[in-house]
């Protein structure tokens, strides 16, 4: 869960939990619990988890910046794709999610993803991603991966 009163400064991760709406074809909508994730080591990344951590989670990894555009215009390409929808009482976000399987319409509350989003850019300011990369970590993993 997000800590609300915490110093951003001090935090190197951010976890929001929200309720993801699973749009299926003539079917309402399901509601599945789900938390964003954020952490400084990844800093161009979110994760989205999908489903409670008791019973096994789905996790996707894409740009924070998709997420951040998403919420005012449509955005995306291959298999991750966000959508804004304001055509309701409550704007969300569309996140569309798609593999060789199929694909996944999930709806989120806007103002929980700008929430998030809020407390990620106090923790790493948009385009400053760069200078929480430990290139000599990165270039290490290249290196073992090589043997």
């Amino acid at each position: 869960m997000s800590k609300p009163f915490s110093d951003a400064a001090d935090e190197i991760s951010v976890t929001h939990e929200v309720v993801v709406h699973v749009a299926l074809a003539d079917e309402p909508p399901v509601s599945l619990p789900a938390e964003l994730h954020y952490d400084r080591t990844d800093p161009y990344a979110v994760c989205l988890s999908l489903g409670a951590a008791s019973t096994g989670t789905v996790d996707w990894v894409f740009a924070r910046s998709l997420l951040s555009e998403g919420l005012s215009r449509p955005v995306g390409v291959g298999d991750v794709l966000v959508i804004p929808l304001r055509r309701r009482a409550r704007p969300a976000v569309r996140v569309v999610l798609r593999s060789t399987a199929g694909a996944a319409l999930l709806d989120i509350a806007a103002s929980a993803v700008a929430a998030f989003l809020k407390r990620t850019d106090a923790v790493v300011p948009p385009g400053t991603e760069g200078l929480h990369i430990d290139m000599d970590q990165v270039v290490a993993d290249l290196m073992a991966g090589s043997d």
